[in-house]
This record gives structure tokens, sequence and C-alpha cells, in this order.
């Protein structure tokens, strides 16, 4: 019989920096749903990935999160903006 060691749970240090990979049809609009969902919040904004035929987009949008619960309110609105498909 083998033993498992106990999962190691991650644990964050916070503040730190947070990249979102923010996946949509038009690159404009998921900027636009940056600037929504951190308002005065400073966000780097850059260009990930786009789909072959252009039908997809991918931005990585860095900001400063002060703790775990920040960090998921953030998450939470990009999901639910009607701009973005997928928050990675």
């Amino acid at each position: 019989m083998t033993t498992q060691p106990p999962d190691p749970k991650l644990t964050m240090v916070y503040p730190c920096a947070w990249v979102f990979k923010v996946i949509g049809a038009d690159p404009a609009a998921l900027r636009a749903a940056a600037a929504e969902v951190f308002g005065d919040t400073p966000c780097a904004i850059s260009t990930s990935n786009s789909s072959r035929t252009g039908r997809y987009h991918c931005l990585n949008l860095q900001v400063a999160v002060a703790d775990e619960a920040t960090r998921q309110t953030f998450h939470h609105q990009l999901k639910q903006h009607a701009a973005v498909k997928l928050v990675l």
C-alpha cells in the first residue's frame, strides 16, 4: 500500500500583480470591458493572440490585486461582461 502525501495548497502572497487573459470577438470591446471592470485601478493591456481567421482575440490584462477577494471580484466581473467569451 502506498501512501500519498496530502495535496499541497498553493498560497498567494498579496498584494501582487495578476494577469487575466480575456478572449472575445472584438479587441476594442475587450479593452472597453477592462476599463469598465478595473475603473481607476491601473491596468497594463497587451495583445496576446488572435485566431487565424481573426474571429477571436486574446488580451493580457495585468493589474495589482490587494487580496484574494479583489482578484475573484475582477475575475467574476470580466466573466460576466458581454464582450468577454472566456477569462483565464
